[in-house]
């Protein structure tokens, strides 16, 4: 079976000469949920970048369902990888919700009842289906950030990579997000510093540290390992316990 995503040597410096990525290898089985913890500056932003081409390797290369990530391939990766960035309000632009989770498969050529279909699919699953006529700005930020996740589900990727989806969620929100990415049949790829969301949502965990894969392993036996966790500058919430299975 293809893997939904394959990054090899994957080497990367900026034009002003700061090296980010040193040689990343990783790869995710169509269907996993995968947390990329790691500290500020370790280079989890730079690698997203380069999963639907933002960036493009110095060195090695990244595959996405087979598919490798080059210039004349970016039309087709940028289908299969669906980047939900942390502030949703980057994501939605449109007058009304549905208009925002047409607007994607709409440019890709989608048109009448398919297109409907289409979004009417995305928003029931995120819960989203009866704000549809609504101004985006007039939903809470917990709700913006699900439709932002539906103008990606629209897509129909093989992959959903996820910046920082917890962050500024209330708890009930937090808890909604995490029931909706729970119930989706797709690849997740999940960037996160929330701990225990990520020990909530991925069985597996990469530490990405100083530009290279430090760790890479179930997340719970991660996050077990103190000595691990302070090497790379990461940390449970206080008086947080890993749940005993």
């Amino acid at each position: 079976m293809v893997n939904s995503l394959e990054v090899r040597q994957l080497a990367y410096a900026y034009p002003d000469g700061t090296q980010a990525l040193f040689g990343v290898d990783l790869s995710i089985a169509r269907g996993e949920r995968v947390a990329l913890l790691g500290p500020n500056g370790a280079g989890k932003t730079t690698l997203v970048m380069h999963l639907n081409g933002i960036l493009t390797a110095g060195h090695g290369s990244v595959t996405v369902a087979g598919t490798p990530v080059r210039k004349d391939t970016l039309s087709e990766v940028r289908q299969r990888v669906g980047l939900v960035f942390q502030d949703p309000d980057d994501q939605l632009f449109m007058p009304t919700v549905r208009d925002d989770v047409a607007f994607g498969p709409a440019n890709a050529g989608l048109r009448g009842e398919d297109l409907d279909r289409v979004v009417k699919d995305a928003l029931e699953r995120v819960g989203m289906l009866d704000a549809a006529d609504r101004p985006p700005h007039h939903l809470s930020f917990g709700q913006r950030r699900r439709v932002a996740v539906a103008t990606v589900l629209a897509m129909e990727p093989e992959i959903l990579v996820l910046d920082e989806p917890s962050s500024n969620l209330d708890p009930a929100a937090r808890r909604e997000l995490a029931e909706i990415l729970r119930s989706l049949d797709v690849t997740v790829f999940m960037v996160t510093h929330d701990l225990p969301y990520a020990l909530e949502l991925c069985e597996r965990a990469l530490i990405l540290s100083d530009g290279v894969i430090a760790a890479d392993g179930p997340t719970r036996t991660l996050l077990s390992d103190a000595e691990l966790l302070a090497r790379h500058r990461l940390e449970l919430p206080y008086g947080f316990a890993i749940p005993v299975l």
